[in-house]
């Protein structure tokens, strides 16, 4: 692709390094950019620098925030006894969309998968235990990915939460195994939420 001006090839260049964005995504975005007012760049510049510089992690489920704990965890009209343990913030933002689910969230960051060298204490599975312990949670729903991982990670965080009074509890399977929860229809995963199946160990 050639470019008549360095400063939009740079450009481009940066919007492409995005996921899911090619070259001619790219070029697209930048020449829309180019013929707005110079206001409304800098406004679109100044919001993505306020962003990254201002968003910071919950100190109590991981999702990320604004403040020290984020919205859902601020307010007193959800479950707070209810706690479901996800892989990612977007897996938290597909069950908030269904608009079924009323507790709180806990975000691991990931699950245990020894191939990609992550184990537990790479995970926020800890933080998980703690709370339950110290906050009387009354039940943990396992939203994770239904693969081999995601099957391991939720044995595992069982295996922690067993001398607790937490109900343990995974998301029925109409979504499929080995597929990608943030993938899964809004109708399927809420169906799945509401659901919910009791975890056992053995």
């Amino acid at each position: 692709m050639q470019f008549s001006s360095k400063l939009i090839e740079e450009a481009v260049d940066a919007f492409s390094s995005l996921p899911g964005i090619g070259k001619k995504t790219a070029l697209r975005l930048v020449l829309h950019l180019v013929q707005q007012p110079e206001d409304f760049s800098n406004s679109f510049t100044e919001a993505i620098a306020k962003m990254r510089s201002g968003i910071r992690e919950c100190e109590q489920c991981h999702n990320l925030s604004d403040d020290t704990r984020c919205s859902v965890c601020r307010d007193e009209r959800r479950n707070q006894q209810l706690v479901c343990v996800v892989e990612n913030i977007r897996d938290v933002m597909a069950i908030e969309e269904t608009g079924q689910y009323r507790g709180l969230y806990h975000v691991l960051g990931g699950v245990i998968s020894p191939i990609e060298g992550v184990g537990p204490a790479d995970l926020h599975i800890d933080s998980l235990v703690d709370r339950v312990q110290q906050q009387g949670v009354k039940e943990v729903i396992m939203a994770i990915s239904p693969t081999i991982e995601g099957d391991t990670t939720i044995f595992y965080i069982s295996k922690q939460l067993a001398d607790t009074d937490a109900k343990v509890s995974t998301i029925a399977r109409g979504v499929s195994f080995g597929g990608e929860l943030e993938y899964a229809d809004g109708l399927t995963l809420g169906r799945s939420i509401v659901a919910r199946i009791p975890y056992k160990l053995d």
